[in-house]
């Protein structure tokens, strides 16, 4: 059922490719890549299992999430710490690390459009910023919190963002194909994404505002393969079974707070329009998605985990994957626990 629905994608040119992986109660029940992109010398490329993805703004929950429960769990970091504290030169006094995490900061969604060869101190662009609604009163997803938040991980730890969360959440949690800055033997092995001047990005990441901090934010800048980010999945769905971050850390992340935000990720309490999990997910499921074609969700009550990497940026900036997601996930979650979709 998945592989037919993957194949009609593929042929109508709906996304190059991708890799599905699908498990339910630590077994995996599928697990296929299928498709190819042309890469940035112009060549054709197979996608394969080891593909890796620009997963864009899964950088959110992958990275930045665990790295602030980490620096929490250790006291260098509050859900009620002020940014000001940590990054002075912001102008909005009010604004707390857990406003960040939930998206309730108050600041807007994103920057002025920036073509990726333009120079811009996005740091002092988010610093410039008004502020869009009272912080703490509503939701609005937004870059720029996340990016902030990237900066206070740094500012807390005293290390790089890249540096801190390879050393103290990627390898002691088995996550060994993830990287911010991928060595150049292994940009070859990365989906391409969107057309740029003559050729195509393959190994750089495709978020402009990430790309002019180099390559490294809060917000994008992770590559990942399936694989890895089903690992991450496995640890917060069983979360007793790590020790890098306590576990009473980890549930409170998945818990609904506020318009189906948790604690960077979406949460959902089954009010409002569905989710990119679709209508059929139960209420407290988890996950987030990536510009670029990216996605993950978790089921606590089934045991259910959905990667689904896709590099659908490859075609242009079409919002068609939003589409293909919910009706994805819906076969899925019929076929998985016998429930009508």
């Amino acid at each position: 059922m998945y592989k037919e629905y993957l194949q009609k994608l593929v042929a109508d040119r709906d996304i190059p490719g991708g890799v599905l992986f699908v498990l339910q109660k630590k077994q995996p029940i599928f697990y296929e890549a299928i498709g190819s992109f042309t890469g940035a010398n112009l060549k054709n490329y197979q996608i394969t299992k080891d593909t890796l993805f620009d997963v864009a703004s899964l950088t959110k929950v992958v990275a930045t999430l665990p790295a602030s429960l980490y620096l929490m769990a250790e006291g260098a970091l509050s859900l009620e710490a002020q940014v000001k504290h940590f990054l002075p030169d912001f102008r909005h006094d009010g604004i707390t690390i857990g406003h960040l995490l939930t998206h309730r900061s108050g600041l807007s969604p994103d920057l002025p459009f920036k073509d990726r060869g333009s120079q811009r101190d996005v740091l002092e662009g988010i610093y410039m910023q008004e502020l869009a609604h009272k912080p703490g009163s509503q939701v609005a997803y937004s870059d720029l919190g996340m990016i902030l938040l990237g900066k206070i991980i740094e500012k807390a730890s005293g290390e790089r963002l890249d540096a801190f969360v390879e050393q103290r959440i990627f390898t002691p949690w088995g996550l060994k194909n993830s990287h911010f800055h991928l060595p150049e033997n292994l940009k070859a092995l990365a989906a391409s994404t969107e057309k740029y001047q003559s050729s195509f990005i393959q190994g750089e990441v495709h978020d402009e505002k990430a790309f002019q901090l180099g390559g490294v934010s809060g917000s994008a800048g992770l590559f990942s393969t399936a694989q890895d980010i089903s690992t991450f999945a496995h640890h917060f769905l069983y979360p007793e079974e790590q020790s890098v971050i306590p576990a009473a850390w980890m549930r409170k992340a998945t818990q609904h707070v506020q318009g189906n935000r948790g604690l960077g990720f979406e949460v959902w309490n089954g009010e409002g329009d569905p989710l990119s999990c679709g209508a059929h997910w139960p209420v407290g499921s988890f996950g987030h998605t990536g510009f670029t074609g990216t996605s993950i969700w978790m089921s606590p009550q089934d045991e259910l985990v959905v990667v689904f990497l896709t590099n659908s940026v490859h075609y242009g900036r079409s919002l068609k994957i939003r589409t293909i997601r919910k009706k994805l996930h819906s076969l899925i979650y019929s076929a998985t626990t016998g429930e009508m979709s």
